[in-house]
């Protein structure tokens, strides 16, 4: 016996516990502790495509769609209304829109919100309402089929935000700004050498600047709050590489700040507790690492043109590591070496689970085989 399934319609804004423009590494994260009611969830993704658009099944009612850049939830798609397992409760100010017990037609929809244009689909900003046409023929029907049409059952709701126009959003559009990203990780511009500023929404919010060398853990508790990980640094496997013998010896006492929630980790060193590497996610599906962090959209930034330049270039997250590489330092790519993260988890089988790491002066790139920037980190 299933337990019903109630939530409650918000035109433009969500459905139940789903808020629009919420990212997906929160969605997943709440979707673990709720695996009593939504017990399967399967994700669709392009895995050749960096900023694909990802697709949660949360089988059988709900398709969750979230935006290719920057992965937050874009369209909400009910569907199955009737299926009873589990049933379905779809509730509109604090009123039953669609139950197992009540069947939502387009004359229930009409008297719950009213007149508008015409069409297949019964559309208001924020909600539609599709239909399963009975039969395909002419386009031209006769009165009884158009007072038919009246019975027709609802076959799928989809929530999405509001546009002025009325018009739907594309899918492939991202989402605006909106209450749901107040306090999360809008940008974060790198500048090799020395650090990186990390925007917050809502904009205008006063950016953190984080400086290798000289910004230390306490600077990143009073800036971003406490973090949500702390451990010690154990996989020294890179030292081996060290030119110093000294800085082996330091990094026994090193220590990570993993800010998940924001995509981003420091490492501190043990004795001068300031900032000495910082790692950025982009959480690329597919790979080891992806929903440990949410994607942070950094841009590394470049030196600008002249004095009176006021964009410098920047790479973004979503371009290839080919071009990123050229930006860096153009000519022949340097030696990358190979890093399976599989290797650290026994049993485990991932379609990619081996990266390349290129190192250039001051910064580090981890990249796929197909060319995904997976994390930069710098140093």
């Amino acid at each position: 016996m299933f337990s019903t399934l109630e939530v409650d319609v918000r035109p433009g804004s969500g459905l139940g516990m789903f808020e629009i423009g919420t990212s997906l590494w929160n969605v997943l994260d709440t979707l673990r502790g709720l695996q009593h009611s939504f017990p399967q969830v399967d994700v669709k993704y392009d895995p050749d495509t960096p900023t694909t658009p990802i697709i949660l099944h949360l089988r059988p009612h709900l398709d969750l769609l979230f935006s290719g850049h920057h992965q937050r939830l874009h369209t909400i798609s009910i569907k199955k209304l009737r299926d009873p397992n589990p049933p379905l409760t779809l509730t509109y100010k604090n009123s039953v829109l669609s139950s197992s017990e009540d069947v939502l037609k387009r004359v229930g929809v009409s008297r719950v919100f009213g007149p508008t244009y015409p069409g297949d689909d019964l559309r208001y900003p924020g909600v539609s309402f599709s239909f399963e046409e009975d039969s395909r023929g002419d386009t031209l029907k006769s009165p009884t089929a158009q007072l038919d049409d009246r019975q027709q059952e609802v076959k799928r709701v989809i929530l999405s935000q509001k546009n002025p126009d009325n018009e739907p959003k594309d899918a492939l559009d991202e989402v605006s700004e909106c209450a749901a990203m107040a306090g999360e990780l809008s940008r974060a511009i790198v500048k090799v050498h020395e650090g990186v500023t990390l925007q917050f929404y809502p904009s205008g919010s006063e950016p953190v600047q984080v400086l290798l060398g000289s910004s230390t853990a306490q600077d990143l508790t009073v800036e971003l709050g406490p973090p949500l990980r702390v451990h010690y640094k154990e996989d020294d496997r890179m030292t081996i590489h060290s030119r110093s013998s000294q800085s082996e010896t330091d990094a026994d006492s090193d220590y990570f700040y993993n800010y998940q929630q924001h995509g981003v980790d420091f490492l501190i060193s043990g004795s001068t507790h300031a900032v000495k590497k910082i790692v950025l996610h982009s959480n690329v599906p597919g790979t080891p690492l992806f929903q440990r962090y949410k994607r942070c959209p950094w841009e590394i930034e470049g030196h600008p043109e002249d004095d009176e330049d006021e964009s410098p270039p920047r790479k973004k997250f979503y371009e290839r590591v080919e071009e990123i590489q050229h930006f860096l330092a153009p000519g022949e790519a340097p030696p990358s070496m190979i890093l399976n993260r599989a290797d650290d988890e026994e049993g485990l089988r991932l379609p990619s689970s081996t990266t390349r790491l290129f190192g250039y002066d001051g910064v580090i790139l981890e990249a796929t085989e197909s060319g995904q920037v997976v994390s930069v980190m710098l140093f």
